[in-house]
């Protein structure tokens, strides 16, 4: 397995231009992890559903996973599978994984805590007898094998069931309210200039210190 690098050189060049670049780096170094957490694992084996996102060439693809909760099984400290069920024939996502084993994961919680969690890994597809039978119904197993796992921030997954949309959507007129890790202390004080809710967190911040 090749180490890569977690940004390239376009997402560089954003970052440089917005200001970024020490965020980005801190979540790179402070956030991003190769191993499951406990809260990982509990929140993947418990997903019903999950995107993931496949290419060739220069074609992407993104697919729907789902499943009973639990058809997603966390293996090994970087390591997790899924079945692949009966489907419509095309094996978008299979035929890629077979020429380029490059995926990227999404699981994500709508609701009223709404969550995300990305994971990029390498898939393999295994037919053997042994691992079909752990999963009912499976016809393949796409194991993957995790080289970045970072939550993200959730804040503008809508509700629903509920049938409202994120207090955090942009609306005229309206202040939208500080997400909560840009008050992390290591991430406020790397917030660039131009960050437009900066004097929101001073604030908060400096009410904090007068309370404490």
């Amino acid at each position: 397995m090749t180490e890569r690098p977690f940004y390239h050189g376009g997402m560089v060049e954003l970052q440089e231009k917005a200001g970024g670049r020490r965020v980005a780096e801190f979540l790179a170094t402070n956030v991003r992890h190769r191993a499951f957490t406990e809260e990982d694992k509990a929140f993947v084996e418990a997903a019903g559903f999950f995107l993931i996102a496949t290419s060739f060439n220069d074609v992407p693809d993104c697919s729907f996973k789902g499943g009973n909760p639990g058809f997603v099984k966390v293996t090994g400290e970087s390591t997790l599978e899924f079945p692949d069920y009966d489907g419509n024939l095309m094996f978008r996502t299979l035929g890629n994984i077979i020429k380029n084993p490059n995926v990227a994961l999404l699981f994500i919680a709508i609701g009223a805590n709404p969550k995300r969690l990305r994971i990029n890994g390498q898939a393999t597809i295994v037919r053997e007898p042994e691992r079909l039978s752990k999963h009912t119904g499976a016809q393949a197993v796409i194991e993957v094998l995790c080289l970045d796992l970072f939550p993200n921030c959730p804040r503008y997954i809508p509700d629903p069931c509920a049938g409202t949309q994120s207090i955090y959507n942009p609306r005229e007129s309206v202040t939208a309210p500080v997400p909560a890790w840009k008050t992390f202390p290591g991430i406020a004080p790397l917030l660039p200039d131009g960050d437009s809710q900066r004097e929101q967190i001073n604030a908060m911040q400096k009410r904090d210190e007068t309370l404490s």
